[in-house]
């Protein structure tokens, strides 16, 4: 048995969009295949090209798609009889991508595909990554980790669309409020919306004495 103890790099952002707003976005923005369609393609592609087809047909604008989505909240409104909290953990990812990862790092597995969490504060929604590349470090194979850093790069794009748009959106507003001689107004939320967190995980490996 070893353990081995290392750090993770959080990257989140903070949303002030209505809850469902933000899931729905970022739903729109993957595509679909659930785990059942994702066997069944497996078992029907007769060669690697066929399953790649199949997988990247079924990937949405960012190269990215759900595979599972759980209502953390559901199960704590339950319980309670409210209203709040509102959890919901998407499970996203990209089979190719984690081949390249796994072929290079086998414990790449344990973490593909990736969980963003996207839960409601009062400060807010709040949207959280753990960065792939963080988890494969201590591994030190590079070629693992330029593919797990373009993955969080697809990750982190995908948590700030939300922002991208509003960005967008209050910079027409400024230019409108120029041309009017009125002052327009910027989304603070923008320009304050990336924060990182770091925090100590460790992970247990065991193995048969003497392998």
């Amino acid at each position: 048995m070893s353990i081995r103890r290392f750090e993770i790099e959080r990257f989140s952002v903070t949303s002030s969009r209505p809850f469902e707003a933000v899931v729905a976005t970022l739903k729109d923005a993957v595509g679909r295949l659930a785990l059942v369609e994702f066997a069944n393609a497996f078992k029907q592609a007769g060669t690697f090209a066929e399953l790649q087809e199949a997988i990247d047909r079924n990937v949405g604008k960012t190269g990215l798609m759900l595979f599972m989505e759980f209502d953390h909240g559901a199960v704590l409104r339950k319980e309670t009889g409210l209203t709040t909290p509102k959890i919901v953990r998407l499970v996203i990812g990209n089979p190719l991508v984690m081949k390249e990862m796994a072929k290079h790092v086998p414990e790449a597995g344990s973490y593909a595909p990736v969980t963003v969490l996207v839960d409601e504060r009062g400060d807010g929604v709040h949207l959280s990554y753990d960065r792939m590349a963080s988890l494969l470090a201590p591994y030190g194979n590079m070629e693992a980790i330029a593919v797990a850093r373009d993955l969080d790069s697809k990750i982190e794009n995908l948590l700030l669309l939300d922002f991208s748009a509003r960005s967008e959106m209050d910079q027409i507003g400024n230019d409108r409020g120029q041309k009017t001689g009125g002052r327009g107004r910027a989304n603070d939320n923008v320009m304050n919306a990336v924060g990182y967190e770091k925090s100590a995980m460790p992970e247990t490996r065991s193995s048969k004495q003497g392998d």
